[in-house]
């Protein structure tokens, strides 16, 4: 089996060729090829190469082709050429391990360097010209939705326990029907480890699988298991996500990970914020996450009315992210025509803009301090009670008013 590089530009592209050309002797692997064979995107292109990073440094630099040491001690630099960038990392092989960290040797032998990596269809290499080059089954597996360990599941587990969590990933997007048993026994039987990985390593794993096709099902693989449980204690929604999923797939929507996040937690701050603190989520993920599970709930019923007062108070994204989820929570026969007619309405949502500043509420006599806050606020809530109708002269009227009444 090869790859026809006319049938991937991404491959024949002037900025890979020149990368290639300046390695010599070079393979691309993993998720490139992976995806190459399947007829999906290549995002990433990661090139693997029998020399230490050392001479692979100086080849580029010969070459005038930008580098970034990006981890020389693990044997990999990053190449940039334009705006393409390229992780090129010397074939390797492990010589001790502890689960989170590993102490590696350079090899020049491709067999070696395949079996350290996790699974069959991730051990994939392919030449410049797309000749394949499979150290064990990863070409048969692929084909046939197997997401298997490269040799023993246990002994792959216990070099990375992160690998715990890609099993399930790796299965989620590429797998088909149940998950390899030698795999889920060993998983499982690890599960305790994954409180030695880094929040931040966890969160991104989960990020990455619940952006899959359907993550539900081995999401509840995981649950069975005991597995889920140690990253996100407390009770779940696995039906309001598996819900969410096929609305995603319904209306092409992205898959957006924190949002489906959200839709597996608990409505209130609490589940959220405990959540985040656990997955150390960057101050955005968190916030966008204990937004969209407080505050207001949104009904399909809602008004337009209605709905431009709630858009104006709370944005655009964190109304549509209660409404996704206020969807997800409803049965299979619901109307879906009032929820899309809610996320249109936001689509196309242009916030006005209130005419009063502070400074106007000063010029009318009121004192500086925190009556004028006070005295701003009643106007503008009049203002969106009305829908936003009054202009600018019937606002300072209502100011006036506002003051006399206070």
């Amino acid at each position: 089996m090869r790859i026809d590089p006319v049938q991937h530009p991404w491959m024949t592209a002037p900025e890979t060729v020149a990368v290639m050309a300046a390695l010599g002797e070079a393979r691309f692997v993993g998720g490139a090829v992976r995806n190459a064979l399947l007829g999906t995107g290549v995002a990433d292109i990661d090139i693997a190469v029998p020399m230490p990073p050392s001479e692979v440094l100086a080849r580029l630099v010969a070459k005038n082709i930008k580098v970034v040491e990006t981890g020389m001690d693990h044997g990999t630099v990053t190449a940039i050429v334009g705006s393409q960038a390229f992780e090129i990392t010397s074939l390797r092989r492990d010589v001790e391990t502890d689960g989170r960290h590993a102490v590696i040797a350079f090899t020049d032998d491709w067999a070696e360097d395949a079996a350290r990596r996790d699974f069959t269809i991730n051990a994939l290499y392919a030449s410049a010209s797309g000749e394949i080059f499979d150290y064990a089954t990863g070409v048969e597996d692929l084909i046939a939705g197997r997401v298997r360990f490269m040799g023993d599941a246990h002994a792959r587990i216990a070099e990375d326990y992160l690998r715990v969590l890609r099993l399930f990933r790796f299965h989620a997007w590429y797998g088909k029907g149940d998950v390899d048993a030698q795999g889920l026994r060993a998983a499982a039987e690890a599960k305790d480890k994954l409180k030695t990985l880094s929040a931040e390593r966890i969160a991104k794993e989960l990020l990455r699988l619940l952006e899959a096709g359907n993550p539900t099902l081995v999401l509840r693989v995981m649950a069975a298991t005991g597995i889920l449980p140690e990253l996100l204690p407390g009770a779940l929604h696995l039906q309001r996500l598996e819900r969410l999923v096929e609305i995603d797939a319904d209306n092409f929507a992205p898959r957006d990970g924190v949002l489906r996040l959200a839709a597996l937690l608990t409505e209130g701050g609490d589940a959220a914020h405990a959540v985040a603190d656990a997955l150390k989520l960057s101050n955005a993920d968190r916030l966008r996450l204990e937004q969209a599970l407080s505050g207001e709930h949104i009904a399909a019923q809602l008004s337009a009315r209605d709905a431009r007062r709630l858009l104006y108070r709370i944005g655009v994204s964190r109304f549509r992210d209660k409404v996704w989820l206020a969807w997800a929570a409803t049965p299979r026969s619901a109307n879906a025509i009032q929820w899309r007619m809610l996320l249109t309405m936001a689509e196309n949502w242009q916030r006005p803009r209130f005419p009063l500043s502070g400074l106007d509420v000063i010029q009318a006599g009121v004192p500086e301090g925190p009556e004028v806050g006070r005295v701003l606020a009643k106007v503008e809530d009049w203002w969106v009670g009305g829908d936003f109708a009054a202009d600018e002269g019937a606002l300072r009227d209502q100011l006036r008013a506002a003051i006399d009444g206070a």
